[in-house]
């Protein structure tokens, strides 16, 4: 396989999956994943007519062992099992996406739908709350810095003197919505 800068990106994940039977690298597997997004696929099936249409192609610029490309099915396993803060840290390291002085950046908190968990008979798994991100959005060039998880039975609140205090030094412009406007909250920064 060709060392390309994309698979280079996600070379250092840890593989959760067993060494056995594994036929496609998981960077390879993460690098093509993140090209069929942005060539606009919204879906596993359609990342699978994606492989299709571009195989060829694919396989002259990956070079995958025995010139095979993974299959949707099996790039879903490996995300399946991908942590999703250090996926979106490597991509954050890939694009250098970084703010720069006087940048606007706008920072929002939202829970995840479909996130929680109900308690019911028939669950298999422990009734658990919504998961809640705080997004910090970078105006000026339209791209989402790392989202930042908000621990249980709080809110953004608890996490913005972080931001705050992460990006202050780089000189840029924060925006708030009305939550992140309260006079205790300067205290903490």
């Amino acid at each position: 396989m060709t060392t390309l800068a994309i698979v280079e990106a996600f070379s250092n994940l840890p593989d959760p999956r067993r060494g056995a039977g594994q036929r496609h690298n998981q960077a390879l597997c993460l690098a093509l994943f993140t090209l069929a997004v942005a060539a606009g696929c919204r879906g596993f099936l359609a990342i699978g007519d994606w492989l299709s249409a571009y195989h060829w192609e694919l396989v002259e610029l990956f070079a995958p062992a025995k010139g095979r490309l993974p299959s949707y099915s099996t790039i879903r396993r490996v995300l399946l099992n991908v942590d999703y803060e250090q996926y979106s840290a490597c991509l954050t390291t890939f694009f250098e996406i970084k703010p720069r002085p006087g940048e606007m950046l706008a920072v929002d908190g939202k829970c995840l739908r479909g996130s929680y968990q109900l308690a019911s008979q028939h669950s298999t798994t422990e009734p658990h709350p919504a998961i809640q991100l705080v997004s910090v959005y970078l105006v000026e060039r339209g791209l989402i810095l790392e989202p930042y998880e908000v621990e249980r039975k709080s809110n953004e609140i608890k996490v913005l003197p972080e931001l705050v205090q992460q990006f202050a030094c780089c000189g840029v412009v924060f925006g708030f919505d009305a939550i992140n406007t309260q006079k205790n909250l300067s205290t903490n920064c």
